[in-house]
């Protein structure tokens, strides 16, 4: 599926929920004052406060007000472009409803194992202001929809394009490849350019200690590869700036770049791992799954069941013999949020190992045995499987390499045109 029609937010590194009688964290400044107004629109004080104590907070950085302080340029352009988009997505009456919102914060909340409503309690409890990283959602969501509708038929990529795109990959199969992370930091202005690379040097340091890369990527970089965490995936030289490319030759895996000067702005490079031309095929075992979960009321006690856990694993025993295809599956109502069809699934990274055993046993289109947790009964059953090239550089590749070049280009130009055709008052 295209970048931009998968628009995501990033995992977020959330504080599980702060215990019964710890102190809360000191609330921001009750200062106010307007910092810029972008087209008659302010942006405040507190606003840019909540977003760099977010920021901050996930990535361990603290929340001294010398720490937010040293954030607070950046953040404050990004705000400015954030704001931009947000207009820019009105104008053109893209519909970000409050359900794409809930649905986009449901899925941050299940991926960081918080209880629903959980994230919203402890932005407020960090002293941010929620409707900070609603924002941040919504103009995520609106933006690549935007682009998806301004793209109009470059969406659409033909068949010699892709065939030119593999041919010229298979050219360069003896050359080395690189699994690259990236984080983009635009320079509007050429006098902002010392402090857009000192904040930059801000971010690598708190990277180096330890901060996750995508956490950091989600938050401030401003490429479309920020809604993977930063991910670029497996390219050679030629498909990196030049700049970049003479550095991540020379990078050893694990390593993070320092800021490099590039058109637009600066780039900072994670590379995860090098492989070299001509390496033997990476055969993977893919898996397409269903899995039907039912929550039980409350944590199972194995020696007092209550009747409603009486009932759902009986109801999964009785599935577990009838069920026979994923379609079925797909028919039965949904008994919880978690999705029926998790997408591909590789055999070989799933963890712990007897789940892993025994999904490479279940025959196609039968289902497991109900498998009992304290908060449910899982079945599972297989779809598919089989044997990929983890190396080969599909058609579906070679698709999502040529869509996500055309939709950065355009994002950076149309981010271009909107400062450029803006009224920005910086009050700082």
């Amino acid at each position: 599926m295209a970048l931009f029609l998968a628009v995501a937010v990033a995992p977020m590194a959330f504080a599980q929920p702060r215990p019964a009688g710890a102190p809360e964290a000191p609330a921001p400044q009750t200062g106010n004052r307007i910092l810029a107004v972008v087209n008659g629109d302010p942006i405040t004080q507190a606003e840019v406060t909540s977003r760099s104590r977010l920021f901050a907070l996930n990535v361990g950085m603290g929340v001294a007000p010398e720490i937010l302080g040293r954030l607070q340029p950046q953040v404050l352009r990004l705000a400015v472009d954030e704001r931009l988009r947000i207009q820019e997505i009105q104008r053109r009456r893209i519909g970000v409803s409050d359900a794409d919102i809930a649905e986009a914060i449901a899925d941050i909340e299940r991926r960081n194992n918080l209880p629903p409503g959980a994230m919203r309690n402890q932005l407020r409890n960090a002293g941010i202001q929620p409707r900070v990283l609603f924002d941040q959602i919504r103009a995520q969501i609106g933006w690549g929809r935007l682009l998806r509708q301004a793209l109009g038929p470059l969406a659409e990529i033909s068949e010699q394009e892709v065939a030119d795109a593999i041919a010229s990959r298979r050219a360069q199969e003896a050359q080395a490849e690189y699994l690259v992370s990236e984080i983009y930091l635009p320079v509007d202005d050429p006098a902002n350019e010392g402090e857009v690379r000192r904040f930059a040097d801000e971010v690598i340091g708190q990277i180096r200690r330890g901060s996750p890369f995508p956490v950091v990527a989600s938050q401030f970089s401003q490429a479309q590869t920020a809604l993977g965490g930063g991910d670029v995936g497996w390219v050679g030289v030629n498909q990196l700036d030049p700049e970049v490319a003479s550095i991540v030759t020379r990078m050893p895996p694990g390593a993070v770049s320092n800021p490099i000067r590039v058109a637009g702005g600066f780039q900072i490079v994670s590379l995860r791992a090098r492989r070299e031309g001509g390496t033997a095929a990476q055969l993977s075992t893919m898996l397409t799954i269903r899995q039907l979960f039912t929550p039980f009321d409350r944590p199972l006690d194995p020696q007092a069941p209550t009747e409603q856990q009486r009932a759902v694993v009986e109801r999964a025993q009785r599935l577990s013999q009838t069920l026979r295809g994923c379609e079925q599956v797909d028919a039965l109502p949904r008994t919880s949020d978690r999705p029926t069809d998790p997408g591909p699934i590789r055999l070989e990274g799933l963890n712990p190992p007897a789940l892993r055993s025994m999904l490479a046993s279940l025959a196609i289109g039968r289902p497991s045995q109900p498998v009992i947790a304290p908060d449910g009964v899982l079945l599972l059953m297989v779809c598919s499987r089989e044997q990929r090239n983890m190396n080969e550089f599909t058609p579906d590749a070679a698709r999502q390499q040529i869509l996500r070049d055309r939709v950065e280009l355009l994002s950076r130009q149309l981010q271009r045109d909107l400062r450029r055709r803006a009224v920005i008052e910086m009050r700082v």
